[in-house]
C-alpha cells in the first residue's frame, strides 16, 4: 500500500500541491484518477514484471495503447 501511494503521488502532479483542492469538480478528478490507474495497470511496462500488471495478473491479454483507451472512450 505504501509503494501504491508513493506511486500516485509522484506520476500525478495534482496529489502533490500544497493546496486541499485536487480539483474544481470531483468528475475531473475522478477521471483523471481513473486515467492514471489505467496507464499505470495496462500500458506502462514495469522493470520488475517486465510486462504490465494486468498481463502479470491474468487480466490482459496484451499490452494496450493510449488509442486502444480512445477506441474504448468513444464507445
Amino acid at each position: 500500500m505504501k509503494r501504491q501511494n508513493w506511486t500516485v503521488r509522484t506520476n500525478m502532479r495534482r496529489y502533490t500541491r500544497l493546496s486541499n483542492v485536487f480539483s474544481r469538480k470531483l468528475e475531473n478528478h475522478a477521471a483523471a484518477v481513473a486515467l492514471d490507474y489505467f496507464a499505470h495497470n495496462l500500458i506502462k511496462i514495469h522493470r520488475t514484471l517486465r510486462t504490465s500488471p494486468a498481463m502479470a495478473a491474468g487480466v490482459a491479454d496484451r499490452l494496450w495503447d493510449v488509442a486502444d483507451l480512445a477506441a474504448l472512450w468513444e464507445e
